[in-house]
């Protein structure tokens, strides 16, 4: 049985080029257009959060690997996504607009595309949807590894994760809903915020501490 996944992120209006680029990309993978996810038996949790965010490697088509370590000082949002997913682009366009008016403060979205053939469609994917921020490709293990879940669990996608400045997670959306943890922009725009405000922790040994106990 295949699984439905909600639309928190309604379709912005006038975007013919999406109608354009589903039709391109329905012709090149018509299953995961109309799954939208990654279809294997429900199996066990996420990793609890927060924790420590490991290493992420993102191949950019045709260009550089990005590591996530590259990123840290940042707010990272992990856009993990299937180019096919009509979810996955409003998601995406979201995202853009985000980054446009957060970029100052230090935020930093990276999408991940993991369904087959993703490499030759994410060029076509950038374009169409106009995204301003990186999106490269990596395999569907790494995606399940990074995420800390089974290669047998039912994963909807989008997925989001949010890593603080300090490379730890604070947000991983679940494998059985997606963004629609989070619900809508205002809600995704709200966690960005209170992650780039959030004051930086406090170390035993910082020069601050210090001071205060020689007074």
């Amino acid at each position: 049985m295949v699984g439905q996944t909600a639309t928190p992120f309604p379709a912005p209006a006038g975007r013919s080029v999406t109608l354009e680029l589903m039709r391109e990309l329905k012709q090149r993978d018509r299953w995961a257009l109309l799954a939208c996810l990654v279809m294997t038996p429900a199996l066990g949790l996420a990793q609890q959060v927060p924790r420590k965010s490991p290493e992420f490697v993102i191949q950019i088509p045709k260009g550089p690997q990005l590591l996530l370590s590259q990123f840290r000082g940042k707010v990272v949002a992990l856009e993990f996504l299937f180019t096919t997913c009509p979810h996955c682009q409003h998601s995406s366009q979201l995202m853009s607009k985000l980054y446009t008016e957060l970029k100052p403060k230090g935020f930093q979205p990276l999408g991940v595309a993991f369904n087959e053939g993703a490499e030759q469609m994410v060029p076509l994917f950038v374009q169409g949807l106009r995204v301003n921020y990186p999106v490269g490709v990596a395999s569907q293990q790494s995606v399940y590894n990074y995420m800390g879940i089974s290669i047998m669990q039912r994963l909807v996608v989008p997925q989001i994760v949010l890593i603080d400045r300090q490379g730890v997670i604070r947000v991983q959306t679940s494998a059985a809903r997606g963004q629609e943890d989070i619900g809508g922009e205002p809600e995704l725009r709200a966690k960005i915020e209170a992650l780039l405000d959030a004051p930086p922790p406090h170390h035993p040994g910082s020069v601050q501490h210090k001071r205060k106990n020689k007074s």
